[in-house]
């Protein structure tokens, strides 16, 4: 008995010790330390209670993975009735969003494509208070925000961030791949990291064709993935859609400029810029691209259900206007008039191109509704050659007009062409052509190259040469006739050069090379000619004291020739009066001889009568009878003194003083007292005779 007690002694004892140590055990494995980012996952592993339908977590007691968390700090759970797995926080970087995959909940609807929201649901830390109101299982709305800290449960939501997948996943696809060790990430949902970072909406640095940085403004235009479908024929989402617009048009006071405004401006704070997805659709947005961009700033959008494509701000500088052409709005009402036939110009908000253009500005414009046309308004430059515009591109594609002459010659001109469209004007001018491009390459290519092409190929190469002013005034003439039409003003047309064919150079060449020699004769000969005034001007000028003299000699010869005036008219009047006493006197003695030889002849008879007035007038010496010239030779035979050269030199001087004295006698007076018929009617003197002598 005593062993047996002994043995039941030491039986007790081995089964209190074997007791207190599962005791210990027990207690030992259900005590939990869960760390300050940790939280503990509990599983039931028995239970008579079965799991609704609303996922995997147990909330009354139910095997399998119970709603409560295990929070941080010593916790415990009776083991082995539950197991508890220690789990990471949901931890969401800053610059960075999460997006909540809920796996409990009530099945969506058909054809939705994420969870409904509900305020009661917060940042998914209460899954209970999720479940109880309604909550959806699959992709939810709201995004938990960069910088969260959240105890979310592991298994009722998947937090998906841009570097790994918070959670348990219950999906057979999800799970085997977690079996096999791979890490799931946001590919694993048809995402890309980059998709999880903050929408960030600043202006960026672009590198243009000259390979320099510039500052380009942004916008982001939205299209939403989730919502109503859009109406029919509608191709954007615009919230209240245009009623709005139409009530601001029914007001008479409503300007052009007053609509532009009222379509610009967005209404995204009704949504909190697309972040309240929830609210979005509750205000009646639909799935689709957006009417309203988004401006600078940082969102945290859904990646499931928003997308986000970054495009340039509108910018209009200085000397542009934007013509806007209108995929979205209102029904078309044309306002451009019957005479214009060449599309439909509409107020702002309706769909066509806006009769009102956008002016000097930036506009948050989305360019998937509008699509605008740039339209400089300052003096447009183009040129036809290789050289293209700096300010704008418009002329690249223009090169020079090749043109043949009326013989065949083939020209290549450089022209310049500037035109002008008015801002008023910028709506019809699109209408028309489209875009500038096409006025440009279109429109001025064909009338700017056929006009000069027709133009030469009607006259010779030479006229063109010559008349080129003329030909460029033609043809401001003939682009401006054309470009009238498309309500564009033509400010100048200029030929810039004209590349000559080499065999026309040759001929013009030596043509100017003549003309250049003919200019140089002429140069010389005006040099010659100025050389001679020159040479005049100096004798001029040298001669001015003779001249003087010759002036002074001229009067003196003047006082002179009117001194001898005055003599010569004195000596005339003495002359008549004596020449008429002379002639008294003459007609005298004529008397006088007549009546002598007539008496003579009654004397002596006629021929006796002749005869003595033939020997008185020999006698005179009026009539010479001796040779003038003598010639005297001494000597008989030649050979003695010589006076033969001597004997004319001797006739001559005594022929000299002969007449020298007979004019001393002709300048005397006559004397009256010699005058007398002694010797008859031929003896009768004259007193300007020289007196006799007798040889």
């Amino acid at each position: 008995m005593d062993e047996i007690s002994r043995l039941l002694a030491n039986s007790n004892t081995w089964i209190a010790a074997v007791a207190v140590a599962a005791i210990l055990l027990i207690v030992w494995r259900s005590l939990w330390t869960i760390g300050p980012t940790e939280i503990g996952l509990v599983r039931k592993r028995l239970s008579w209670r079965k799991l609704n339908d609303i996922g995997p977590v147990a909330f009354n007691g139910e095997a399998g993975y119970q709603a409560e968390l295990l929070r941080p700090g010593l916790r415990f759970k009776l083991w082995p009735l539950y197991a508890v797995k220690r789990l990471p926080m949901v931890q969401i970087p800053a610059g960075q969003i999460g997006v909540v995959v809920a796996q409990v909940g009530a099945p969506l609807p058909i054809g939705a494509k994420s969870a409904t929201y509900k305020p009661e649901f917060g940042n998914f830390q209460d899954i209970r208070a999720f479940c109880e109101n309604g909550g959806q299982k699959g992709v939810q709305r709201t995004v938990l925000p960069p910088g969260n800290v959240a105890p979310i449960h592991p298994v009722g939501f998947l937090i998906i961030t841009k570097t790994r997948v918070y959670g348990i996943p219950v999906a057979d696809e999800y799970a085997r791949l977690v079996k096999r060790g791979v890490e799931l990430g946001p590919k694993s949902f048809g995402l890309e990291p980059e998709q999880l970072d903050v929408v960030r909406i600043a202006p960026r640095k672009l590198e243009d064709a000259d390979r320099k940085d510039r500052i380009v403004d942004m916008i982001g235009i939205v299209t939403t993935l989730e919502g109503v479908p859009l109406p029919k024929g509608a191709i954007a989402n615009r919230l209240g859609d245009f009623t709005d617009i139409a009530e601001l048009e029914s007001r008479d006071t409503t300007r052009d400029s007053d609509l532009v405004e009222a379509i610009l401006s967005v209404k995204n704070e009704v949504h909190n810029n697309y972040q309240d997805f929830q609210t979005f659709l509750d205000r009646g947005g639909r799935i689709g691209l957006q009417h309203d961009p988004l401006l600078y700033g940082a969102y945290n959008l859904n990646p499931f259900l928003v997308s986000v494509e970054m495009v340039p701000m509108l910018v209009i500088n200085q000397g542009e206007v934007a013509v806007v052409k209108a995929y979205v709005g209102l029904a078309t009402e044309d306002t451009s008039g019957a005479e214009f036939k060449f599309g439909s110009l509409v107020r702002p908000g309706h769909r066509g191109i806006w009769q009102e253009p956008l002016r000097t500005g930036k506009y948050a414009i989305n360019p998937r509704c509008y699509s605008v046309e740039i339209v400089p308004t300052f003096i447009l430059t183009l040129n036809w050659a290789d050289a293209t515009s700096t300010a704008h591109n418009l002329d690249k594609d223009l090169k020079q007009i090749v043109a043949k002459s009326k013989e065949g010659f083939v020209f290549d001109i450089d022209l310049q062409v500037q035109i002008h469209v008015p801002d008023t004007q910028a709506p019809k001018v699109i209408s028309i052509v489209g875009t500038m491009f096409n006025l440009v390459n279109e429109v001025l290519q064909a009338a700017v190259g056929n006009h000069f092409r027709d133009k030469l190929q009607s006259m010779p190469a030479i006229d063109f040469i010559e008349k080129r002013q003329d030909v460029q005034r033609q043809a401001q003439d003939h682009i401006a006739e054309k470009l009238q039409e498309y309500r564009v003003e033509t400010r100048g047309v200029y030929i810039q050069d004209v590349v000559f064919p080499p065999q026309l150079v040759q001929v013009l060449t030596a043509r100017e090379v003549a003309n250049q020699q003919k200019a140089t004769f002429d140069a010389e000969k005006q040099a010659q000619d100025k050389r001679l005034d020159l040479e005049a001007s100096r004798g001029k000028a040298d001669m001015q004291s003779e001249l003087a003299k010759s002036t002074v000699g001229i009067d003196i010869a003047k006082n002179r020739a009117s001194a001898v005036q005055a003599e010569a008219d004195g000596e005339s009047y003495r002359l008549e009066k004596v020449g008429r006493a002379s002639a008294v006197r003459t007609e005298a003695e004529g008397l006088a001889v007549a009546k002598g030889l007539e008496a003579q002849q009654t004397a002596i008879g006629k021929d006796q009568t002749a005869i003595v007035n033939v020997v008185k007038s020999l006698a005179l010496g009026t009539q010479r009878f001796m040779p003038e010239n003598l010639a005297v030779t001494l000597g008989a035979d030649g050979s003695g003194l010589s006076l033969n050269a001597l004997t004319p030199l001797l006739m001559r001087f005594l022929q000299t003083a002969r007449d020298a004295s007979a004019q001393q006698i002709d300048r005397a007076p006559p004397d009256p007292r010699q005058t007398s018929l002694q010797d008859g009617p031929l003896s009768a003197s004259d007193g300007n005779q020289p007196p006799r002598s007798n040889p």
